[in-house]
């Protein structure tokens, strides 16, 4: 795309071309709103093709005749493809326009639901990394969205978008199973969820015609010249390494966790309840304090008061894990709750949609690939450690980093 061209709305049409759009207020406020809808829904989406795989693993393995090693690919790769696609993000919105963008991403999303249920073990694998390329190209686009179309509500915007996207999450571990015993299979439980998909793009292409925000990856900022590097911004590395070390503590808890208290003689059914109330408890947090650091210059305070509680939990869960299990997986849950402001200071931090483009895939593209290695080590050293406690140990170290950027990252500046 040549970075001359004018900005456009979210349909791409070209406002100075076209010349200033007045639509009438009702207008204006349905389109709020329709848009707020399709970002919600969206959000919805970004969770269940991971998540409703763990609670049917055990069937598809035995009715496909496939190893341990497949069965780790699945759950792993999905996060790495969350790094590769996610570089790819701003690139595509520039082609095509951001609204244009996500409408593919969700068809791409579709497409993949659909593909890894009709075919063998080669085909679920293709059919899950389809699948979560468009999910990739979501996470990084929407930030762009809220950062464009709310300006002035970056904080409760986030807010509402990562309770959507968790508790997308907990319905697809908690639906699937109910889903596979009503159609009996796990291949149309997994593929129902390409329902719900479907639902956000016609709401997303809905909101394309109908809302006259500008909101594009090209701004008059980004149209001076070529657009800067986000590599060569040290602010940008600071987010990034915030967003990496709380995505690796999140997949490791949510990996990790249930194994944890069931080695510690927890039943099977009250370590995923656990786990759940874990997921849960962000979802009110989420609301609630991403619009209240959003209203303050700094957002250090909050970052680090969220981290201290996360940590709390961990050190509860080294040190004594069956003397007060709930209290620490609430403390866990309470810490994870950092990832909306995670997802808040990426808008907060740039100054242009076209800035939060390149910033949001940086710090989402290289980020992920923290999450990736995360419940791979923290396996690893409980292997070679013959315990928990080296692990853990670990996951107190990434938390005082997590910490130490994120003070970093909260400060009020710019890339």
């Amino acid at each position: 795309m040549n970075h001359s061209r004018h900005p456009q709305t979210l349909d791409g049409r070209d406002v100075e071309a076209h010349g200033p759009i007045d639509p009438r207020p009702a207008e204006v406020v349905a389109g709020g709103v329709l848009l707020m809808a399709a970002v919600v829904l969206t959000a919805a989406n970004l969770r269940p093709a991971i998540t409703s795989v763990g609670p049917l693993l055990a069937d598809m393995r035995g009715e496909l005749g496939t190893s341990a090693l497949w069965a780790g690919l699945l759950t792993t790769l999905p996060g790495l493809c969350f790094a590769l696609a996610g570089l790819t993000a701003p690139y595509l919105a520039r082609r095509i326009g951001l609204g244009h963008a996500i409408s593919a991403a969700l068809g791409i999303l579709i497409g993949g639901l659909v593909l890894r249920v009709v075919d063998g073990p080669a085909v679920v694998i293709g059919g899950t990394l389809v699948a979560t390329a468009g999910i990739a190209l979501i996470n990084v686009l929407i930030p762009v969205v809220i950062k464009e179309s709310f300006p002035a509500r970056i904080g409760l915007m986030t807010g509402i978008y990562t309770a959507a996207l968790q508790g997308g999450g907990a319905a697809g571990s908690a639906v699937t199973p109910p889903l596979d015993d009503l159609f009996g299979g796990w291949r149309p439980a997994l593929g129902a969820w390409a329902g719900l998909a479907a639902a956000a793009l016609v709401f997303w292409v809905l909101a394309i015609r109908g809302h006259h925000a500008r909101a594009t990856a090209a701004t008059p900022a980004a149209a001076a010249g070529q657009p800067r590097s986000m590599l060569r911004s040290r602010l940008a590395w600071i987010i990034t390494g915030f967003f990496g070390c709380q995505s690796c503590l999140a997949y490791i808890v949510m990996g990790w966790l249930p194994q944890v208290f069931i080695d510690h003689g927890m039943s099977k059914s009250d370590a995923g309840l656990l786990l759940g109330l874990n997921a849960v408890i962000a979802v009110p947090i989420s609301i609630v304090v991403a619009p209240m650091a959003a209203r303050r210059a700094s957002q250090s305070g909050w970052i680090v008061g969220l981290g201290l509680l996360g940590f709390g939990g961990v050190l509860g869960l080294t040190l004594a894990p069956m003397a007060a299990p709930l209290l620490w997986t609430v403390l866990l849950g309470l810490g994870m709750s950092v990832f909306s402001l995670a997802l808040a200071v990426i808008g907060l931090r740039s100054r242009t949609a076209a800035d939060t483009a390149r910033l949001s895939g940086m710090v989402q593209g290289l980020g992920y690939l923290l999450a990736g290695v995360g419940p791979f080590l923290f396996g690893l050293l409980h292997e070679t450690s013959g315990g928990w406690t080296v692990p853990w140990v670990m996951v107190m170290t990434v938390y005082i980093v997590q910490m130490v950027l994120g003070a970093l990252a909260g400060r009020p500046r710019y890339v």
